[in-house]
């Protein structure tokens, strides 16, 4: 009896967690299918006639187009970036010893243990002696500094839980360098890569801070177009809860996708 009221009180307070964790969505989700008036009603009407006339002025507008395209061009790119250059240099970490290996492993994680507001002066006025401002390069570049930590982090901790008894055999059998990391450890590396890239996507995709520095109107993302609505007297909820709805979407789609593929990379590569 003790049993049941303990998972009883367990599943309350995950379903708990789970309803203060997703009502916020629940609530920009709705708001941006209300019209002004159910927006600004108090009490908040819960009740409401779903109207889609938000979401046909936004993609109406050829300014939020643009900024979800630049968003995702920055975002996909940093992230295979990440991926590329931080999957070989965990696979280092995790299985060569050399000297200066504990200092490289502390500069990798110090670098993300940095303040980004200390930094985004420096990288203006860097961004602009090299002319690079309103420019897709240097999104890509600073944010590529703050993810490729995250990837050779979470990766060398993936490789190390390899058994390094498959690499011995695989040097029995003739194999390379380069082929025991493409066919052993990638594969059986792919839970740990897949949730470095879900990290590096959300982090470049939702980064505000250089991307309203760093950018004009060139290359403005998303969400620095959502909060240009923010201006005047009377804010359009509707429009601002529509935007970030769209910004939103993508990355859940993202990370439902390379999720799949977690579990799929426990079994995958192990034999011959």
């Amino acid at each position: 009896m003790s049993m049941r009221f303990g998972r009883g009180i367990h599943f309350v307070g995950l379903l708990l967690v789970l309803a203060f964790t997703l009502f916020p969505f629940y609530w920009m989700v709705t708001s941006s299918l209300k019209d002004q008036s159910d927006l600004l009603a108090s009490p908040p009407v819960w009740l409401f006639t779903p109207t889609l006339d938000h979401y046909r002025e936004i993609f109406e507008d050829p300014k939020i187009i643009s900024s979800v395209m630049h968003s995702l061009i920055i975002a996909t790119s940093t992230t295979l970036l990440a991926i590329v250059l931080g999957a070989p240099a965990a696979y280092a970490l995790a299985r060569f010893e050399f000297r200066g290996k504990s200092d490289l492993w502390f500069w990798f994680i110090s670098n993300r243990m940095i303040s980004p507001i200390v930094l985004a002066l420096p990288v203006y006025l860097l961004a602009q002696t090299l002319g690079l401002l309103d420019t897709h390069l240097v999104l890509i570049l600073i944010y590529l500094t703050f993810n490729l930590p995250i990837v050779v982090w979470i990766c060398t901790d993936q490789f190390r839980s390899i058994p390094s008894e498959l690499e011995q055999a695989a040097r029995l059998d003739g194999a390379s360098q380069f082929l025991i990391f493409w066919r052993i450890y990638l594969p059986l590396g792919v839970p740990g890569i897949a949730v470095s890239a879900i990290f590096s996507f959300i982090f470049s995709w939702n980064e505000l801070l250089y991307a309203l520095v760093l950018t004009r109107r060139a290359v403005q993302t998303a969400p620095v177009a959502a909060t240009s609505f923010m201006s005047g007297y009377e804010l359009p909820w509707g429009k601002i809860m529509a935007t970030g709805t769209v910004i939103v979407l993508p990355v859940t789609i993202f990370a439902l996708l390379v999720s799949r593929h977690m579990v799929r990379g426990l079994t995958m590569g192990a034999t011959k």
